[in-house]
């Protein structure tokens, strides 16, 4: 058996019909799991509670953690250590490997593109929060007792993918024919993971039993657009204007008097201010090359129609 522990995401959507090649019996564990196809087995579970974890790991060769917490650092700090401790415990308990699906908060800003080799470097309170349960789920890994990987991804982009500042400011204003918005620089580049490849590949690795004990890039296409590029790629599929405007971080504060959302985004708005590359030359060497930037732009934007 394998199980998702937070699943609903986009990630796990893609996922669930990959893990189908290596598995008859997948466990779909959240708060309020959804079946698929139906066949899955459903578990309700809060991962800040430690014995429901473990329940929901009991009987489980492959973990894969993809839960998502309000995007709020006051939460993070106090629920990511928990949720990463109850997870690693359960899973030793259980003699279960785990896949971590990781972003690159803890890298900070970089200059060049970000490899699995990048020093951790957070510049931001969510990067610190990262940069601490990836550090402590690699630990666990060099103590010994647990089998482990860190599937790390650039930022979401695909079908589905409707938890990014994309689905609400640029498909969905292009789709009725409004102009989109851009945040920040849009003369950067900036390398976006497509979701359906994230899906594949995650599954990939948790059942590739060499491919435990370190950190993956997620294939990610070598080929980033910036900000006009993209929104001139989705406006041709959906038969709009290229038309958009920039919103700022003065704009992003103002609007965090109002949002609390637009308010946490502004200490991450360094990632669009400056190009943001991301490497997969290792996952890409050994197992299959990502879809392309323009490709996934394209096929995302198709979605909408």
């Amino acid at each position: 058996m394998q199980t998702i522990l937070g699943s609903g995401g986009a990630i796990s959507r893609e996922l669930v019909p990959c893990l189908a090649k290596y598995t008859d019996h997948i466990r779909l564990a959240g708060r309020n799991p959804k079946p698929y196809s139906g066949r899955e087995e459903l578990f309700s579970v809060d991962l800040l509670d430690a014995d429901r974890t473990s329940k929901a790991v009991e009987g489980s060769g492959v973990v894969y953690l993809l839960a998502g917490l309000q995007y709020d650092v006051r939460v993070w700090k106090v629920s990511w250590p928990r949720i990463m401790t109850n997870v690693i415990e359960a899973c030793k308990t259980h003699k279960a490997k785990l896949v971590f699906l990781d972003n690159v908060y803890m890298y900070g800003l970089v200059s060049g593109w970000m490899t699995e080799n990048t020093p951790y470097n957070p510049c931001s309170r969510k990067g610190e929060v990262r940069a601490a349960i990836a550090s402590q789920l690699m630990d666990e890994v060099k103590k010994g007792g647990l089998h482990a990987l860190i599937a790390r991804s650039a930022d979401f982009l695909g079908p589905g993918a409707t938890n990014t500042f994309m689905h609400p400011m640029i498909f969905e204003k292009l789709k009725v024919k409004k102009s989109a918005t851009w945040i920040c620089n849009d003369r950067v580049k900036h390398s976006f993971t497509y979701t359906p490849d994230s899906g594949k590949a995650v599954a990939l690795l948790g059942n590739t039993e060499n491919a435990y004990d370190q950190v993956w890039h997620l294939p990610t296409g070598h080929d980033p657009v910036d900000g006009k590029e993209f929104i001139t790629s989705a406006a041709g599929v959906l038969g709009a204007k290229p038309a958009y405007s920039t919103m700022g971080t003065w704009m992003m504060r103002m609007g965090g008097l109002f949002n609390r959302l637009a308010l946490e985004s502004v200490e991450m708005a360094y990632q669009y201010e400056n190009e943001y590359l991301f490497d997969s030359s290792k996952f890409d060497n050994r197992f299959f090359k990502a879809t392309s930037s323009p490709e996934a732009i394209r096929k995302t934007a198709a979605s909408y129609i």
